[in-house]
């Protein structure tokens, strides 16, 4: 046996391009079975223009070929598998389509932060409640932080009294999801928008 050889005579390199393509990504075939690569005997075929229904497998696959598509198997666990016939590069990009539909809907939460100091002046207290009123109501969160410098962390109770005023100020807009919390030299509070 030659060296870089399995028992079959192939190299291992061989094995490995047959399962994927360039750049290590796995052939799109692979995804669904396709056509002779279908192994039940019978199957429930969908298609326009053809009364749903079981057909063999050798009959759904001269359906396809008549109609110029592939057959894709799109539910191998049900009995007997349900096969589309379809053009399978067109299928491939419809499902991508979907998805990217699909996470676009799913809404992002955004976390914006707001940060203060222990000993935090009215004027400035206001302008970051503005800002935080303008994020809840562009529906993203706002994690509100007290950082503590150097001793200034003995009068954390400042802090927390200054957090709680702060939510206090925003209730029309946000809800606490989380009280404040001392985490390190920072004392934190995350507000989550209200529904509208």
């Amino acid at each position: 046996m030659k060296p870089g050889t399995s028992a079959t005579g192939t190299s291992p390199a061989a094995n490995v391009d047959r399962r994927f393509g360039r750049g290590g990504q796995r052939r799109r075939e692979e995804l669904h079975a396709i056509n002779e690569r279908i192994r039940a005997k019978e199957v429930r075929v969908v298609f326009e223009g053809v009364e749903p229904g079981v057909y063999s497998i050798d009959k759904a696959l001269e359906i396809a070929k008549e109609a110029g598509l592939d057959l894709v198997e799109i539910s191998p666990n049900a009995v007997p598998p349900v096969c589309k016939v379809v053009d399978y590069k067109k299928f491939l990009y419809d499902q991508k389509k979907k998805q990217k539909e699909l996470k676009a809907k799913a809404q992002k939460t955004v976390i914006k932060e707001i940060r203060f100091g222990p000993q935090t002046d009215e004027h400035d207290f206001n302008f970051k409640k503005n800002h935080a009123i303008k994020f809840l109501q562009e529906g993203s969160k706002v994690k509100a932080f007290v950082f503590f410098k150097g001793r200034s962390i003995l009068f954390k109770e400042h802090g927390e009294i200054l957090l709680l005023r702060f939510v206090n100020e925003l209730e029309e807009y946000g809800k606490p999801e989380q009280m404040p919390v001392l985490e390190g030299k920072k004392m934190i509070m995350v507000i989550a928008p209200k529904k509208k």
